[in-house]
């Protein structure tokens, strides 16, 4: 397999906790990721169409705009890629809210507290897929 040009993929980071946001990224700071972040629904939508990131790692339990609204909209193909991979990081950890956000077309979901080597496995995972996508 070819290597993987991880200066081209483009993470969006959607939570409303500055906390949240800085933890993950200093966990992608391994690779030269373009990352990019979001505090609300409305900046996660606003950001999808304006830079088409690849992956999009969302908190569910955001103000205004909640993230499975995020997801059903992205989905509808209301905002740009309806094809961005998604990965979800809530507290919301029931199996009921799993089944939904995969339901509404997430493709991947980390529980709070994030575990740092779960959210690495679980982004590797994605941009690996994302780079088979870019290439086929």
């Amino acid at each position: 397999m070819d290597e993987i040009d991880y200066s081209k993929i483009k993470i969006l980071i959607a939570d409303d906790v500055m906390l949240n946001i800085v933890l993950v990224k200093k966990a992608l700071s391994g690779r030269p990721y373009q990352i990019r972040t979001a505090s609300n629904g409305q900046q996660t939508l606003q950001a999808i169409i304006e830079e088409q990131p690849d992956l999009l790692l969302l908190d569910l339990m955001m103000p205004g705009i909640n993230g499975f609204e995020v997801i059903r909209k992205i989905r509808a193909g209301e905002c740009g890629n309806p094809d961005v991979r998604i990965v979800i990081l809530s507290a919301l950890s029931t199996e009921e809210d799993k089944v939904k956000c995969f339901n509404l077309g997430a493709n991947g979901y980390v529980t709070k507290p994030i575990l740092i080597p779960r959210l690495l496995e679980t982004v590797n995972e994605q941009v690996e897929i994302i780079a088979a996508n870019k290439k086929g």
